[in-house]
């Protein structure tokens, strides 16, 4: 008898939960495929300590042929899923194509950069949504101050080190605040001094979070000399600096956007309903007239059984737990004498690592500050990262007492990691597969090589 076929596409929060407990549920009795572009699952929340210099970049990476016993990987990006014939199409790393099929599927294909209308964001700034786009940023930055430190003219000068950061929710206002630390450390060797600028329309830092949280991330962020200006977006965007929606240009070279994500666009081809982009499932994350299809993460819209009405927020949170219980419904499915179970979930609390001994947290909804939530920050990550605790913990104990190195490693250039992609964990190389550009309606797929990222640029020197 043949055993039954079980996708699961996608290896972020979702998606690598999943697999991890259907390989234990089904013990041998399923074949077990994850389809992902890269062999590794990332741990977001720490990636701005990568673009940082605090953490090593294999760090928040673990591997899935290593921790995945019983699951089949598949390194490919799926590009068409078809519920009928029960297929799905996706392109390998080499450019070569393959199908998969599948008795039960799971979508777990997670979300990229938000992009906006706005002129000159898809060819100037830089996102931050995977490895490659913060092992570049690193270097990016890195170069900007050396060549700040470098230069005769006071306006170039000041350019050079001017930063600005768009979006103060989560990770604009980690990577402003990470950063800020990182640029500090040359400056206060008698190079220049950095200047922070964090963006947002909203009325205030962290707008989707508490507001007590909001106040301690933005008095840390002005205590440390970050400029946060909120009711402030960008109006244009240019080789030369911004233009903020108040008449201001501010000269900079560096723009890295944060303003949020959007579901990947794969689920938009997919044909069943769509809510805000996401994939409407039920409570028991099945796609409504599709039993055999489930989704999880945030490419699913999950209804919010504590809030009728409204769908579960794109947080990492509910997409690790959305995933286990898509796994579960998913062995129910397949065995009769399980029982699926709807999704529910509460909010444990959020933190943020402002760098150094700061950060905002409220485990259990009790607000913290300094030094206390600095620890049940670190503690909640160690405590969450399916592997490499060690080595992490090590890393961290090493910045606190050794000075980080901020040196410029040259493996990316700017065309490498273009905004307007679906594919942000994925580096472009030259004569490789295009990343698979963004569905028609957002910005146009263009981003041409930075004026300064010449042949030069790959040296290291621009």
């Amino acid at each position: 008898m043949n055993r039954p076929r079980v996708v699961v596409v996608g290896a972020g929060f979702a998606g690598y939960r999943a697999a991890r407990t259907l390989a234990r549920l089904a013990r041998g009795r399923a074949d077990i495929t994850l389809l992902n572009p890269t062999d590794y699952f990332l741990y977001l929340p720490l990636l701005p300590q990568v673009a940082a210099g605090v953490l090593e970049a294999r760090r928040v990476t673990v591997s899935l042929p290593g921790t995945l016993r019983g699951v089949r990987l598949v390194l490919g990006e799926a590009d068409h899923v078809d519920l009928d014939a029960r297929t799905v199409r996706y392109t390998g790393p080499e450019g070569d194509a393959g199908t998969l099929g599948y008795d039960r599927l799971v979508l777990a294909v997670g979300s990229v950069n938000k992009l906006l209308p706005v002129p000159g964001v898809a060819e100037h700034a830089h996102g931050f949504r995977g490895l490659p786009e913060a092992l570049y940023l690193r270097d990016h930055v890195t170069r900007q101050m050396e060549l700040a430190a470098a230069e005769t003219d006071p306006a170039l000068r000041a350019a050079r080190c001017t930063f600005v950061v768009v979006g103060a929710g989560y990770t604009g206002t980690e990577v402003a605040a990470h950063l800020k630390i990182f640029t500090d450390r040359p400056a206060r060797r008698g190079g220049p001094r950095p200047r922070w600028l964090l963006l947002d329309v909203a009325p205030r830092v962290l707008p989707e979070m508490d507001e007590r949280m909001s106040r301690t991330a933005a008095r840390a962020l002005r205590a440390r000399g970050v400029q946060v200006r909120t009711g402030t977006s960008v109006r244009e965007a240019t080789p030369d600096g911004v233009l903020l929606s108040d008449g201001e240009f501010v000269a900079s070279r560096t723009l890295v956007w944060c303003v949020g994500v959007r579901p990947d666009p794969l689920v938009t081809a997919v044909g069943e309903p769509l809510e805000r982009g996401r994939l409407l499932v039920d409570p028991y994350l099945r796609v409504p007239g599709r039993p055999e299809v489930f989704a999880c993460g945030d490419a699913a819209a999950v209804p919010d059984l504590r809030r009728p009405g409204e769908f579960t927020p794109m947080t990492a949170q509910h997409a690790w737990r959305q995933g286990r219980v898509a796994a579960e419904n998913v062995a129910a499915s397949l065995d009769r004498s399980r029982r699926g179970r709807p999704y529910r979930h509460r909010d444990l609390g959020f933190a943020v690592d402002l760098g150094g001994a700061r950060a905002a947290a409220n485990p259990f909804g009790i607000p913290l500050s300094g030094p206390a939530a600095g620890a049940v920050t670190r503690g909640y990550h160690l405590a969450a990262l399916p592997g490499n605790r060690v080595r992490v913990a090590a890393d961290w104990l090493l910045d606190a007492v050794l000075p980080r190195q901020g040196v410029q490693l040259g493996l990316l250039r700017s065309w490498s990691v273009p905004l307007d992609t679906a594919s942000p964990e994925l580096a472009r190389v030259p004569g490789g597969p295009d990343p698979t550009p963004a569905p028609a309606g957002d910005a146009p797929k263009t981003h041409p090589t930075d004026p300064s990222d010449s042949a030069q640029g790959d040296r290291g020197n621009r």
